[in-house]
């Protein structure tokens, strides 16, 4: 195997965190319109959880500079985006379960010489998910027990796309991109 085939297979994983993190991007206005529509308050508060567009939006451009960075900023940038958005709405709306989703981006974001990287992400993901368990205390906006049902419901369903599409994104790269670059004699 040439070094273009080795880059080509690294492009191909950056390539997929790019992916992921514009379809973050995209989505992100349209979640105060959805909650507004789905739930009938509590957009306002929404409306602040957009605020973290602009880290997702660095990934492409940190992809630029290092393939490695940008592999390890997307679940990064979403695991702080969970918290932010857990202590924003609380932890009966649902916002917990995009731990899921950065696990997964941890799960296949990662060569396997880079395995230290993706050992010690999943300590700060679910290290995440502790702080939003046990520490992060209430909920800045109090919503209605009828319609916490509706925004988990709605988180759910977000939660269930998203690691859908990561998986879809990612088919096929797993076997290609970890491996040590080396093809058999």
């Amino acid at each position: 195997m040439t070094d273009r085939g080795a880059s080509s297979k690294q492009d191909a994983l950056t390539a997929a965190t790019v992916t992921v993190a514009w379809v973050i991007i995209a989505n992100k206005p349209f979640y105060p319109p959805t909650i507004w529509w789905v739930v009938g308050n509590g957009v306002e508060a929404a409306w602040i959880s957009v605020l973290s567009m602009p880290f997702f939006l660095a990934i492409p451009f940190i992809a630029r500079r290092s393939a490695l960075a940008a592999r390890i900023a997307l679940p990064l940038i979403g695991t702080i985006d969970t918290v932010f958005e857990t202590k924003l709405f609380g932890t009966g709306s649902g916002t917990e379960l995009f731990f899921a989703a950065c696990i997964m981006l941890v799960a296949l974001s990662f060569r396997a010489s880079e395995k230290l990287w993706q050992i010690g992400l999943t300590g700060v993901v679910f290290a995440g998910f502790l702080t939003t368990r046990y520490l992060i205390g209430d909920a800045l906006h109090i919503w209605s027990a009828e319609d916490l049902g509706k925004l988990f419901n709605l988180n759910a369903f977000a939660v269930a796309c998203l690691t859908a599409f990561i998986a879809l994104r990612y088919s096929g790269l797993r076997g290609a991109d970890h491996s040590s670059g080396t093809s058999p004699s």
